[in-house]
């Protein structure tokens, strides 16, 4: 019996399955509708499929950053003033540190919230005013330093934050006036935020300005080849996709070039060169995704499907709250690409399962992912 059979045994395990399977990866045929498609078509299927998302208040996202920008120690998650793998020079804390009109007149005093995509560009317009796929929460001071300068890149910085955020000329080709370059770590983040505007708000840019690195909601030709460098250089990180998860769970809609990287080349790259299945340029961490079931809870079957990134052995079961395995949907070598799977309410036995919680559990020694599911008799 392999490491990872003999973890299904134990009752710890399952509180870590409890915590994992609070969040939904991408729903089972939510591209569907894309599938196929390269260029315009597919920058038009994908802003059909995340158009009319739930607008929030302005008010309500500072509780939104509670569930989209959290850290694991509970603080805040600024991209401006993080440090991955290292020290912040400072945190914030929620609400006690929130901006209230006052103060953020050096680095670390309060937070605000930050239109990534410069709300001056879109006149200040809903619903992108509120769009959380953009908006982050920020130390203050370094927003404005920000103010609505481009992203770009910098060689010799006017300013640098305590993080290591620069403001100064941009030395990427193609533009040379003043820009504000996030930390290395955070630049794909940007990049696939720019990505979401793009498509999010294709067609429905009237009245937007047209900046130095945009004409409308449409990225002009140097900025596009930046971010698509910063695409493939800042890979996918797990803050991406729990914020994908959270921000869907609030708006009911998602970033595709998050979910699905390879979007970005099959609309602005080389399409003919796209294999999906073995898509390495810009690489999710996760060697696996597991999707959401459904129906759940469901009677008598539900239908879930797994995302498989890189070849890998996995063990694809249904457990319970014991942590007794109640079946094993299938065992194997599993080469890349997407996986549909059934759960028919029966045990390995063949007998039907009582109804109650369960948790389709994927994955191996190394590692594994989890859902919760509901059957109904």
């Amino acid at each position: 019996m392999s490491r990872f059979s003999n973890l299904l045994i134990y009752q710890s395990l399952i509180i870590a399955l409890i915590l994992s399977s609070a969040l939904a990866d991408e729903p089972v045929g939510y591209y569907d509708s894309a599938e196929g498609l390269v260029e315009t078509a597919l920058q038009q299927a994908l802003h059909d499929i995340i158009d009319n998302h739930t607008v929030r208040s302005y008010s309500n996202l500072w509780t939104d950053f509670q569930s989209t920008d959290k850290k694991s120690n509970g603080k805040v998650w600024d991209m401006y003033s993080d440090i991955p793998g290292g020290t912040p020079p400072y945190e914030f804390t929620f609400v006690e540190d929130q901006d209230t009109g006052t103060g953020g007149t050096t680095e670390g005093d309060v937070y605000n919230r930050e239109h990534s995509w410069p709300r001056s560009w879109f006149n200040d317009a809903p619903p992108m005013y509120t769009d959380l796929f953009h908006l982050y929460p920020t130390d203050k001071f370094v927003n404005n330093k920000r103010g609505s300068y481009p992203y770009g890149e910098i060689s010799n910085a006017t300013w640098t934050s305590l993080n290591g955020s620069k403001v100064g000329s941009c030395s990427y080709p193609g533009y040379s006036g003043t820009v504000f370059e996030p930390i290395n770590e955070y630049k794909g983040d940007f990049a696939r935020t720019y990505f979401y505007m793009s498509v999010r708000y294709y067609n429905e840019d009237s009245g937007w300005d047209n900046t130095p690195m945009t004409d409308g909601a449409q990225l002009d030709p140097w900025a596009l080849a930046m971010l698509m460098d910063w695409h493939v250089t800042d890979s996918i990180s797990e803050k991406e996709l729990d914020r994908n998860d959270a921000v869907y769970a609030i708006q009911n809609n998602r970033n595709p070039f998050i979910d699905r990287p390879y979007f970005v080349d099959n609309i602005w790259g080389d399409p003919v060169s796209i294999d999906k299945e073995n898509y390495v340029i810009a690489p999710t961490p996760r060697k696996f995704i597991l999707n959401s079931a459904y129906p759940n809870p469901f009677n008598p079957s539900t239908t879930f499907s797994v995302q498989i990134n890189q070849s890998t052995e996995m063990t694809i079961s249904v457990i319970d709250l014991t942590g007794r395995q109640v079946a094993q949907l299938k065992q194997g070598l599993f080469t890349p690409g997407l996986y549909q799977f059934n759960w028919d309410g029966f045990t390995a036995a063949g007998s039907a399962a009582a109804s109650g919680l369960y948790f389709i559990v994927v994955g191996n020694d190394a590692d594994f992912s989890a859902r919760k599911i509901t059957l109904i008799r």
